[in-house]
């Protein structure tokens, strides 16, 4: 029974393996497509065929089981899903594992609702390429010219152009020219049989393709990158730079990057009326968040800012949470330090954000000015050291207090999944020897501080009557959100403007 077990665990964790093969793939693939709003094609559709087509291998290979004696024995079947416009382009294979009596096999694309007693290509919103013949079919049952037949052993290939609303196949890795144009938006792959002994095999990415198609992607970026940067600027350029460097000074003042912020505003001829001495206070507070400190930063902030976290209670309560991590992480005590109290000294030196490992937009920034690596070293504890009582005590004893103010919440302000999440995520560690390498485990990551640093570095700023976020950073989601209307609108050019990548590079 033990090794029947060990069995089925070790079959699981292969296919899980698998699976996330897959999706990995698929997301190197497509990485504009967001599966829970447009799922991708993955396989054949049980509920979406003819009679008589048969499916097996998990819906992937395709078998002609009906009569073959005419054109009235033709049977397709539809993928799961249509392609998404956020492919930008797409592709799918059909290897023919056997060409059957006739090779009547059509393969191809369709509109839901198109009648699947017939092969791609013969009636209105259907598309297809033929074996028997190697005539393309568009929306007609007369065919045209196109390509080579093919037979047994053979790959066509159906690639989309989102952008161009045009298709064109492949065989055997060669490309066989444009087909069909001003293609409509929502249509699925789909694949015809007519002869007994007809199969055929899809791959919707599981596996790499016989055709470079990542190639024509790269051409269709570079292609989509030229005409952004190519676009011409208006003729009152001088107010619009202007602009542009005023949110990137609020940028820099809004993450704490006092030196850089004075230096750009220097360069650029703006005026720099930031009250240095609120910058450098949220500095501190930060530096302590982002080295894991969170009681210190909860004490400062109290001190500096009265009233802050007593009016944000989940704010508060997530910092109490991470203190608790941080505890478990050897970063906390779980009582204040003399640094918080020597904050206060007015000769202390204060290290600029700008020289820690991590800031709040989660972009790396280990080196300072004059190129010396500041980065801040993190403990890398392995195991809880349950011989030492004390701290362990202060632990468990932190953890109850912690428990009994997530009651005082519930009570106050009602259920919070979030909050409830949380405490079960934090409370979740102790279970483990070596939570380090627990599932969840991630949460000891030091990464993993820059979002409660950026709550935190917000709820001060609008307290201070600033914005919660940056100018520039609410262009750059405002850039996304058009992106993502611009797929759910079926415009194929959304899949190569990646809005972060082009601001990077």
């Amino acid at each position: 029974m033990e090794s029947y077990m060990s069995g089925q665990f070790e079959t699981a964790l292969k296919m899980s393996d698998v699976q996330n093969g897959i999706n990995d793939r698929l997301k190197l693939l497509y990485p504009m497509v967001n599966e829970n709003e447009t799922p991708l094609p993955r396989s054949w559709s049980p509920k979406d065929k003819f009679n008589y087509i048969g499916l097996s291998n998990g819906n992937l290979r395709v078998h002609y089981k009906g009569y073959g004696k005419t054109h009235k024995d033709a049977a397709s079947v539809r993928a799961t899903h249509p392609i998404p416009a956020s492919c930008g382009l797409y592709y799918f294979e059909v290897k023919i594992v056997s060409k059957g009596r006739d090779g009547y096999m059509g393969i191809g694309l369709s509109a839901q609702g198109v009648n699947m007693n017939r092969l791609p290509g013969w009636d209105k919103h259907s598309y297809g390429y033929h074996g028997d013949d190697g005539h393309s079919f568009c929306s007609s049952g007369t065919g045209q010219p196109y390509g080579p037949t093919f037979t047994t052993g053979d790959v066509i290939g159906c690639a989309v152009n989102l952008i161009d609303s045009t298709c064109f196949y492949t065989k055997n890795g060669h490309n066989l020219g444009v087909v069909f144009s001003d293609l409509p938006h929502n249509l699925y792959p789909t694949v015809g049989l007519q002869t007994p002994g007809e199969v055929v095999d899809a791959n919707f990415g599981q596996s790499p393709f016989v055709f470079d198609i990542e190639d024509m992607m790269k051409e269709l970026k570079a292609r989509t990158k030229a005409s952004i940067e190519s676009f011409p600027f208006p003729e009152n350029y001088k107010e619009h730079q202007d602009i542009l460097q005023r949110l990137v000074l609020s940028y820099l003042i809004h993450h704490g990057y006092c030196a850089t912020a004075e230096a750009f505003a220097s360069d650029t001829g703006l005026e720099f009326t930031e009250d240095i001495s609120s910058i450098k206070n949220r500095q501190r507070i930060l530096k302590l968040v982002l080295a894991g400190k969170k009681g210190d930063a909860i004490e400062l902030t109290s001190r500096l800012y009265p009233g802050l976290l007593e009016e944000r209670p989940d704010l508060f309560f997530t910092l109490k949470c991470r203190q608790f991590i941080e505890m478990i992480n050897g970063c906390d005590t779980g009582k204040p330090s003399n640094e918080v109290n020597g904050l206060n000294n007015e000769n202390e030196k204060v290290m600029d954000l700008e020289k820690n490992k991590f800031h709040t937009n989660g972009v790396s920034n280990g080196f300072n000015e004059e190129g010396e690596n500041t980065e801040v070293q993190y403990s890398e504890n392995t195991n809880i050291n349950v011989g030492c009582r004390a701290p362990v005590e202060r632990m468990i004893d932190f953890g109850k207090e912690l428990y009994n103010y997530s009651q005082q919440l519930f009570h106050k302000h009602g259920n919070s999944d979030s909050n409830k999440k949380m405490l079960q995520d934090a409370f979740s560690l102790l279970a483990y020897s070596n939570p380090w390498n627990s599932p969840v485990g991630w949460q000891l990551d030091p990464a993993q501080r820059e979002t409660v640093c950026a709550q935190l570095n917000s709820a001060i700023l609008e307290s201070s009557n600033h914005a919660r976020k940056p100018p520039l950073e609410v262009a750059v989601a405002h850039a996304k959100e058009l992106v993502h209307l611009m797929s759910r609108s079926g415009l194929g050019s959304s899949a190569f403007a990646n809005v972060d990548e082009l601001i990077i590079n």
